[in-house]
C-alpha cells in the first residue's frame, strides 16, 4: 500500500474530521521549506484537485498531489503523545536526512 497509518493516527484524523464536520479526507503533501529543502504539509480537503489521488486508509482518506506522491509513496502517519508533546510523525521510507531541527527533510 502507499500510505498506512497507526492506530493512532487513524483514530486522530477521525476525531479532526468529525469535530470539523465536514471534509473529504486529509491531504498529506510537500513544501519547500527549512535547512533540507522539503516538509510536510496536513490539512484538510473540501474539494479534489485534478492530480490528486485517494488512498482510504481505516476509512480515512488520505489525499496526495502527484508530485508528493512520488517523495511519499510508503510513508506511514503516526500519531504520538510524549508528556504534553503531541503531534503527528511522518515515517517516511524515502527521506534520505532530516535537518537538526526536525523542520525538513531530504530525498
Amino acid at each position: 500500500m502507499a500510505v498506512t497509518m497507526t492506530p493512532a493516527a487513524v483514530e486522530r484524523v477521525k476525531s479532526f474530521l468529525a469535530n470539523r464536520g465536514k471534509g473529504l479526507g486529509l491531504r498529506l503533501g510537500l513544501k519547500t521549506s527549512g535547512c533540507s529543502g522539503m516538509a510536510y504539509v496536513l490539512e484538510f480537503v473540501d474539494e479534489l484537485n485534478a492530480d490528486d489521488e485517494i488512498y482510504e486508509v481505516e476509512g480515512v482518506n488520505i489525499i496526495i498531489d502527484a508530485k508528493s506522491f512520488i517523495y511519499l509513496q510508503g510513508i506511514e502517519l503516526d500519531f504520538v503523545k510524549e508528556g504534553l508533546n503531541e503531534g503527528f510523525q511522518f515515517n517516511n521510507p524515502n527521506a534520505k536526512g532530516e535537518c537538526g531541527c526536525g523542520e525538513s527533510f531530504t530525498v
